[in-house]
């Protein structure tokens, strides 16, 4: 690598100040939110977390910056971004649920709750979350120590992603007249998407890295939530499907736990 320039670091230096004092100001209006939750408690929840991903987003500048301007990458801010996805995963958890295939009765109360929160706010906080997740992923690059952590955060995010849906509501609000119908749409596209690719990295995890059976039963946790919203839509094709995927994927798993119980007791 090159000598960096004066001018360079100077520029670094300055921006870095800059970002720095943005994030100060967004640590305050958060801290200031959390103190006072009281009714508002799972609508503040919302909040945070999209103030938490102001803050991820600025991580991710900062890394950026010190690529374009220095030619290294600054492992401290990504791993700052990081802990942000995670945070803001837990309040959005805290608002609305963190299970994983449960039915819609055992949540629904927390959609109330967040009623103030409109379905095109909600659609634009999850993507916020998911371009953060991304942006911090494709910072660390695609071997480092973090790869399979974020089988776990994007796991947790999709689970967000399907259990901020209204249920009950949207079968009527696929209608093209209703209100929010193309984020609503556009919303149930990317929990299929996000639940069946949980279930796949799982899955992929447990073959090329753990050989934890409970990651596995994870897996399978994923494609039963998304068979469970087939069902409700009475996608009966796509749902049969999942329902076969399932099967297969229960028979792997019992024949790996065989094989393991058997070579313990040789052992």
């Amino acid at each position: 690598m090159g000598k960096i320039s004066e001018e360079a670091k100077r520029r670094y230096v300055n921006k870095i100040a800059e970002y720095k004092a943005a994030i100060e100001g967004i640590q305050k209006r958060e801290k200031e939110l959390s103190a006072g939750e009281g009714d508002n408690a799972n609508l503040n929840k919302l909040i945070l977390a999209n103030e938490v991903l102001n803050l991820v987003s600025y991580h991710v500048l900062m890394n950026a910056l010190s690529l374009s301007l220095l030619g290294v990458k600054n492992e401290a801010y990504l791993n700052d971004a990081r802990k942000g996805c995670y945070k803001a995963i837990i309040y959005l958890e805290d608002a609305v649920s963190s299970q994983i295939d449960a039915p819609f009765s055992e949540y629904e109360e927390n959609l109330h709750r967040i009623e103030g929160f409109d379905e095109g706010q909600r659609w634009e906080l999850i993507r916020k979350l998911g371009f953060s997740i991304n942006s911090v992923e494709d910072g660390f690059g695609t071997n480092s120590k973090w790869k399979w952590s974020f089988v776990e955060i994007e796991g947790r995010y999709a689970t967000i992603v399907k259990n901020l849906l209204d249920l009950k509501q949207l079968t009527a609000g696929l209608d093209p007249r209703a209100d929010f119908y193309s984020e609503r749409s556009a919303h149930l596209r990317l929990t299929k998407q996000l639940l069946e690719q949980s279930a796949n990295r799982y899955r992929e995890k447990y073959e090329l890295s753990t050989s934890r059976i409970d990651d596995f039963k994870l897996a399978i946790t994923y494609l039963a939530a998304l068979r469970r919203l087939h069902v409700l839509l009475g996608e009966v094709e796509e749902g049969e499907v999942i329902r076969k995927k399932m099967d297969v994927w229960r028979a792997k798993m019992e024949s790996d736990s065989k094989r393991v119980d058997q070579a313990k007791k040789k052992s």
